[in-house]
């Protein structure tokens, strides 16, 4: 069974013809054979894949040798700048309909709803009610909420709902950089502020104790943990010599980090060799990162590179997914 966990889709519901009084919701049109989001009269143009019509997606994750999609939702669209009660509607929104999705194609998807961040507490309590519906694994979200990041002490309650209800929680960064201008050049925007913001998701919660405080958390990282382990000796060092670093860490920073589950997109198979080494393939899941311009075409074709023993390539491709997921069935 090869599952992909990193794949996005606009449901028709969160779209500006099922609301179109609501400014915030996107158009997805094709013109000229370009998919175009129309945000609010900004065209975003790298979903180049179609985003909004399960027929679609699964035509092109066949092509793709995919037997099983986990979809979320587009993190453009997490909506935490929204109010309480339209946060929750519109987490609601989105996530029965992933739910519905799920429902009509049982042998092909698995979906991540979403929760509304803005309010931990509410969040924590839409958690338990995402984790009833059919079809769900699980939340995504993204790596910081109003420029605070998800390691803060604010989000506590939502991650002992994570851990208690045994929910996969997928970390993505907000798509929207950082305010510096080099971001706005050469793409780096995407190609290094998306992993930079993952990065930083991973740090803080690390050295905030919150992978050591919940340790049977379920959280996998975006885009491989961004550069996560390539400064595990860093962030080790500073725990270990700096008062203010550590004073929240009481275990080494390999033991919090390697509770993380990371997908497979690194675009290089070397670093991806080097993450699995790391990681364990028990804790390594194949992404594509669909259907953005950034993501992969084929994603298990670089694991196969690797020659790995036949077990670990088969956790990596699907087996890791299919464990998670039986995981959450016998709770």
């Amino acid at each position: 069974m090869i599952v992909d966990i990193h794949a996005h889709i606009a449901v028709a519901e969160i779209l500006r013809d099922a609301a179109p009084d609501e400014g915030w919701r996107p158009r997805v049109f094709w013109k000229d054979g370009q998919q175009i989001i129309d945000m609010g009269g900004r065209a975003v143009t790298s979903a180049v894949r179609e985003f909004v019509h399960i027929d679609g997606i699964l035509r092109a994750q066949d092509a793709d040798g995919i037997d099983r999609v986990v979809l979320s939702p587009w993190a453009s669209l997490l909506r935490y700048d929204a109010g309480d009660d339209d946060g929750l509607r519109i987490c609601r929104t989105y996530t029965e309909a992933l739910s519905r999705i799920a429902t009509a194609h049982p042998d092909r998807v698995r979906a991540l709803g979403m929760v509304p961040l803005q309010n931990p507490e509410l969040a924590a309590r839409e958690l338990e009610t995402v984790m009833r519906l059919p079809g769900l694994l699980g939340v995504e979200i993204a790596a910081s909420v109003r420029g605070t990041y998800v390691g803060d002490d604010r989000f506590r309650p939502f991650w002992a709902a994570a851990e208690s209800t045994g929910a996969v929680v997928f970390i993505h960064p907000t798509t929207r950089g950082f305010d510096h201008p080099v971001f706005g050049e050469y793409y780096l925007t995407n190609s290094v502020g998306n992993p930079m913001e993952t990065t930083i998701a991973a740090a803080h919660m690390i050295m905030a104790g919150i992978m050591a405080s919940h340790p049977r958390l379920r959280v996998v990282l975006a885009h491989a943990g961004g550069a996560i382990v390539a400064l595990r000796g860093r962030l080790e060092h500073a725990r270990r010599v700096v008062a203010s670093a550590g004073r929240r860490l009481h275990e080494p920073v390999d033991a919090s980090l390697r509770r993380f589950y990371f997908d497979t997109v690194t675009h290089d198979v070397d670093l991806l060799r080097d993450l699995i080494a790391f990681a364990g393939a028990d804790h390594v899941l194949l992404g594509s990162d669909y259907p953005f311009d950034m993501g992969l075409e084929r994603p298990a074709d670089p694991v196969r590179v690797l020659r790995l023993p036949a077990e670990d390539e088969a956790l990596v491709l699907g087996g890791n997914a299919m464990r998670l997921e039986a995981a959450i069935a016998r709770r």
